[in-house]
């Protein structure tokens, strides 16, 4: 029967691939991958070979269509991306979607992203939170910013080494100087780090150092004022 598996790689550390992954990446008929050279090396380590397919921001219009034919053909696809799970800040919404919308079988396996073990290595609550992925680069960029200043939950922004500083420079200036955050690099690999302080700290810190790596940010939600009690 066809069906589309989405497979979470490693963020890092090959190790972190589970047993089932790489059952399914070896049973499946074809796999779809964001970059083809980067998912090679990891078949290759895994000594698995299957015909590949590339599918990423700038294709995926184009071939999702043909992905789809293929398994209402009776292929079983596995989509992959370069690192952690599809569809999380990464190619891979359109083609689930578009795979449901045709009837398809959908199994999604847990497995490596790399914004829960930041959240839970920041130090910040953990209860309650808020993925926002990637800010806008540009264009609405202060509005959404400013749109989060209240918000309660920890927040976890995906960022740019080299926007990193200017980032926490803005965080600093809507959230105020002494909110709490994290700055997680490396998840997973060997060079794997933690740097913990208020917005200020951090921002004084990466204005001088631009990190190296993929940078995960924990922000800690607004304080909100315990109510007065009446009497």
């Amino acid at each position: 029967m066809a069906k589309l598996y989405v497979i979470p790689t490693p963020v890092g550390n090959l190790e972190d691939i589970t047993l089932r992954a790489i059952r399914l990446l070896g049973e499946c008929d074809s796999i779809v991958a964001e970059d083809t050279r980067t998912s090679g090396n990891l078949l290759r380590h895994l000594g698995i070979s299957k015909p590949m397919t590339s599918y990423h921001k700038f294709n995926e219009h184009g071939v999702v269509e043909q992905i789809v034919r293929r398994m209402l053909e009776g292929q079983t696809v596995a989509l992959i991306s370069d690192a952690g799970t599809p569809a999380i800040s990464d190619p891979g919404y359109l083609l689930v979607n578009r795979a449901i919308e045709a009837g398809i079988g959908v199994e999604t396996l847990p497995g490596p992203t790399a914004f829960v073990p930041a959240l839970v290595s920041s130090g910040l609550p953990c209860d309650r939170f808020v993925f926002e992925g990637f800010l806008p680069q540009k264009k609405g960029r202060q509005s959404r910013l400013q749109q989060l200043v209240t918000e309660p939950r920890t927040m976890i922004f995906y960022e740019s080494p080299h926007r990193v500083g200017k980032t926490l420079a803005q965080l600093a200036e809507h959230f105020g100087g002494t909110r709490r955050g994290a700055v997680c690099r490396e998840i997973s690999k060997k060079f794997e780090e933690t740097v913990r302080g208020t917005l200020a700290e951090l921002a004084a810190r990466y204005a001088e150092q631009e990190p190296k790596g993929e940078i995960v940010l924990v922000i800690e939600g607004a304080r909100t004022k315990p109510e007065s009690c009446g009497t």
